[in-house]
């Protein structure tokens, strides 16, 4: 008796996957709970264990698949030898060989039928109403010429065929020259990387951004952080960094001016009375930006733990569709890559993202003497359309004060 192999619930507003890799071939052994498939989402990349253990059968769903929840991957034999389903495989051939070729007149080929509008998954639907391509214009990819997402996100970057008029189609790529032909490489963008390029480009478009700056003198915080980093790592088992300085002074700002934690839902503005704190996350394979829930609700210790947590399973991929759900703002932290000063774009729809940036030594006015100090810019990018200037300015402002005197944040000044 065969097991089936099927997709699992991939999360909320996650409705397809593609399939990345088979870590096992048709007539290897495998255990129950052994990783056997690597599904790749537009958010996170998980994998697909054996449901039991025996000698993999059929694989139904190829790399490079689109498949949606429930689907049909393949199936799990029971015992038998790792040489059992190539040798059917084998069996098959030498049948074929023998069999009598049938005579039969030659027919002309028939096209096959176009993919009807119900045979498109909810994302390729969506993409249809927002962009106004016709599913039925654009070359599908998939199984028996099914169109996907990537198609339908191909056809709207090249200027589809139905594109809205309201929307001036974008030009192809010119071609390259010859000599330079040979020296490129074209590799097909993964489904977190075509997730980012939407979100942000949907961002720009949707919301009014505008960017504010202030900066900030470091120097008390990182005195802080020197005096207890040792006492902080013994007692907490987890470094001492700015991240936890930076949320708790967020949070403590989104109290004062709650429009910077709030979203618009058509023509209704939605105040959130709660803080998850989105902290965006490099990897090599694209910014993910894993959600501290409730962050008001923990020490800066408890911050700490759980971006480092968050950090390690990132660059792992293990984060979960979950843990990067349900975020009210969002800090992005260029400097530790030496950014100097950026205008973040929003996470919609959030209305409010912070950008951090380097440290550096400037000359500042302090009582009335030039003198040299750790000084960092702050970038609050907004949705103007929620927050007004003051508001902004005042939000930054917040922060400013919070960090220049870490007491306030123990005091909850």
């Amino acid at each position: 008796m065969a097991t089936e192999i099927r997709v699992p619930t991939l999360g909320e507003s996650v409705s397809e996957a593609t399939i990345a890799r088979w870590f096992k071939q048709p007539g290897e052994a495998v255990k129950a709970d052994e990783p056997l498939v690597e599904l790749e989402t537009d958010k996170v990349t998980l994998e697909v264990n054996a449901p039991a253990s025996g000698v993999l059968g059929d694989i139904v769903a190829q790399e490079g698949d689109t498949v949606e929840p429930d689907a049909l991957l393949g199936s799990i034999d029971e015992g038998g030898s790792a040489a059992a389903a190539p040798a059917k495989k084998e069996e098959k051939k030498e049948e074929k060989k023998d069999a009598p070729k049938a005579e039969s007149k030659p027919e002309a080929a028939k096209p096959a039928p176009a993919a009807k509008a119900s045979d498109h998954g909810p994302a390729v639907s969506r993409l249809s109403a927002e962009s106004g391509v016709d599913p039925a214009n654009v070359p599908g990819s998939g199984k028996d010429g099914r169109v996907t997402k990537g198609d339908m996100l191909a056809a709207i970057a090249t200027g589809g065929a139905s594109a809205p008029s309201s929307a001036p189609p974008q030009q192809a790529r010119p071609a390259s020259a010859p000599v330079d032909a040979d020296r490129e490489e074209r590799v097909r963008m993964t489904k977190l990387r075509q997730t980012i390029a939407r979100r942000l480009k949907d961002a720009q478009n949707t919301a009014a951004m505008l960017t504010t700056f202030n900066d900030v003198d470091m120097g008390a915080v990182m005195d802080l952080r020197k005096q207890y980093k040792d006492i902080f790592e013994k007692k907490h088992g987890v470094k001492l960094g700015f991240m936890g300085f930076f949320t708790k002074a967020v949070v403590q700002a989104l109290k004062e001016v709650p429009a910077v934690n709030a979203e618009i839902d058509g023509t209704d503005l939605v105040y959130k009375n709660y803080y998850h704190v989105g902290i965006a996350v490099g990897t090599e394979k694209g910014l993910v930006v894993p959600v501290v829930r409730d962050a008001d609700q923990l020490s800066i210790a408890g911050v700490e733990k759980q971006i480092n947590d968050f950090g390690k399973r990132a660059r792992d991929g293990k984060l979960t569709i979950d843990e990067m759900q349900g975020g009210t703002f969002t800090i992005t932290n260029g400097g530790i890559y030496g950014s100097l000063m950026s205008t973040p774009i929003l996470n919609a729809p959030q209305s409010g993202i912070l950008g951090m940036h380097r440290i550096e030594q400037r000359p500042v006015v302090k009582d009335g003497q030039i003198v040299a100090r750790p000084m960092m810019y702050l970038a609050l990018s907004y949705d103007h359309r929620i927050v007004d200037g003051k508001e902004a300015v005042t939000f930054l402002v917040r922060i400013k004060e919070a960090l220049e005197d870490p007491a306030r944040l123990v005091l909850d000044l």
